[in-house]
C-alpha cells in the first residue's frame, strides 16, 4: 500500500516492551495491516525501572512477533528523540496503543510535541481490544514481582523469560 507518490509506507510503534504483553503484540498486529513496514521501535526509559536489558528486550520482541508470523515487522533498538529516530528510518506514521482516558491524555500531548518537531510524521491511535485493556508491562511485573500469575497478560514464552528473572532477582512480599 505505498502512498500516492509510490513510496512505501514506513509507520514506528515505539515502547520499551518491558516485558512485551498480549496488549503490545494486538497493536503490532493491527498496526502492521496500516503500512508496509513497521517498525518497533525499542527504547530505554529508565525512569520506568526496567526488568530487562535493551538487548534482552529486542531479542525478545524478535522472538515473539516471530512466532505470530507477521512478516512486514522490523525490531529496532533505539536510543534517541522518537521523531529522530522516525525520520532516520523513513517513517511517516507513528502507531500507539490506548488502552483508558489518562493514556489519551499523555499521548495526545506526546503527538502535539512530536507534530511540533516534526509535522511530516502522523501519530496514529488504535484502540486496545477491549478483553486487553487493563493489561500494562509494569502491573504484568508488579503481579510476578508478589508471586502472582501472568499468563493472561503475556505469552508462554515471556511469562517464562518473566518468572526466571524474578526467580532470579528475588520475589516481593510474604505471602
Amino acid at each position: 500500500m505505498p502512498d500516492h507518490n509510490g513510496r512505501e509506507r514506513i509507520g514506528v510503534y515505539p515502547g520499551t516492551f518491558d516485558p512485551i504483553t498480549l496488549g503490545h503484540i494486538d497493536i503490532i498486529r493491527r498496526g502492521a495491516k496500516l503500512v508496509d513496514r513497521l517498525i518497533i521501535g525499542v527504547t530505554t526509559n529508565p525512569s520506568k525501572n526496567p526488568m530487562f536489558t535493551p538487548d534482552e528486550r529486542i531479542a525478545m520482541v524478535k522472538r515473539e512477533i516471530a512466532s505470530q508470523g507477521i512478516d512486514n515487522v522490523d525490531v529496532i533498538g533505539f536510543n534517541a528523540l522518537l521523531m529522530n529516530f522516525a525520520e532516520r528510518e523513513g517513517a511517516t506514521v507513528i502507531v500507539r496503543g490506548l488502552r483508558a482516558v489518562a493514556d489519551f491524555e499523555y499521548e495526545y500531548q506526546m503527538a502535539g510535541m512530536n507534530q511540533q518537531l516534526n509535522d511530516r510524521i502522523e501519530t496514529v491511535f488504535l484502540m486496545a481490544d477491549v478483553s486487553l485493556q487493563p493489561i500494562a508491562s509494569k502491573l504484568v511485573k508488579e503481579i510476578a514481582m508478589f508471586g502472582g500469575e501472568i499468563e493472561d497478560f503475556v505469552t508462554p514464552t515471556v511469562r517464562e523469560d518473566v518468572i526466571s528473572r524474578v526467580d532470579r532477582i528475588g520475589r516481593l512480599g510474604d505471602y
